[in-house]
């Protein structure tokens, strides 16, 4: 019988250790976002939305304000992809430019949301008593509020522009993440590890930055995918209202005004079809990478 080397036992330890560090959270939560084949399809048709976004002068070819009332209302065409809108503008080239301000609008809103919602809400759980009761009832009162009514009210206020339109959205979204934030920290606040720090002299925002942001940041990213959804589809209903992005600057929402007559939805489609599938196919592009990184980062998931 072979005797067994003695180290044997040493380097099963040092491989099986080996293999667990190979399985980390964050490889975890990778390979299960990319079993989720939706979120992935949607993760592609966002980057190509943006890079058509980036190179939209070079893709579309047209000067997206240009004017040309000799080809008012063209129908779709070799010279024309999309058709051109009541005062010739190529609707293409259009389509493209307004992916800059549409997503630039979610994703700032959104943006300013969560960086609003992760420090009330790091604040409110970690340091409680009537801080605590302040935010939260705050949250209540923000979240009583209709934002659409709000940002109407706001736009007429301070007239229609994009910052008013950002500021307006993001404000009054940010409870969602904040609530989140405050129920990790409250989870979070008396385990061992952030009592020394505590006890060693740590400061609330070394403690919100160096341990509760991070432990909430799986949650926080499936709120922001959900925030810019919302925030681009509010961005549409505003421009489309006239209190949003306003002409001859182009977005999906602006470039919807000029579908609301009958005449228009029945007989020029081309004007509508494509900033309205635009707007639809981004927003559940979005909502589906927020499911997949909800599945991704869900505990009880095999």
């Amino acid at each position: 019988m072979t005797d067994l080397p003695a180290d044997l036992p040493g380097e099963l330890e040092a491989r099986a250790d080996a293999s667990a560090g190979r399985s980390t959270p964050w490889r975890t939560g990778l390979r299960r976002f990319r079993r989720h084949t939706v979120a992935v399809v949607s993760v592609g048709y966002l980057l190509l939305v943006v890079a058509a976004a980036v190179f939209a002068p070079t893709l579309s070819g047209y000067d997206p304000n240009a004017v040309d009332l000799e080809h008012v209302r063209e129908a779709p065409s070799a010279a024309h992809w999309l058709g051109t809108d009541p005062t010739g503008r190529d609707v293409f080239s259009r389509l493209l430019h307004a992916a800059r301000v549409s997503l630039g609008v979610g994703l700032a809103a959104a943006g300013l949301a969560v960086v609003f919602g992760t420090l009330l809400g790091g604040l409110a759980g970690l340091l409680g008593r009537w801080v605590d009761s302040v935010v939260m009832r705050l949250a209540d009162v923000f979240l009583s509020f209709p934002t659409v009514v709000v940002t109407v009210v706001v736009a007429g206020i301070l007239g229609p522009s994009v910052p008013t339109m950002i500021i307006a959205i993001g404000l009054f979204q940010w409870p969602v993440c904040g609530r989140i934030v405050r129920g990790v920290t409250l989870s979070l606040r008396e385990q061992e590890y952030l009592l020394a720090a505590r006890a060693a002299g740590a400061g609330s925002f070394w403690l919100m930055t160096r341990h509760i942001v991070p432990a909430a940041l799986p949650p926080i990213s499936v709120a922001a995918t959900l925030a810019v959804a919302q925030a681009i589809g509010l961005e549409s209903t505003l421009s489309f209202l006239g209190l949003g992005v306003q002409p001859p600057t182009p977005s999906w929402g602006n470039m919807l005004t000029d579908a609301q007559s009958l005449t228009v939805i029945a007989g020029q489609p081309w004007l509508w079809l494509a900033p309205g599938i635009a707007v639809a196919l981004t927003v559940l592009a979005v909502n589906f990478i927020g499911d997949g990184l909800r599945d991704a980062v869900d505990p009880r998931q095999s």
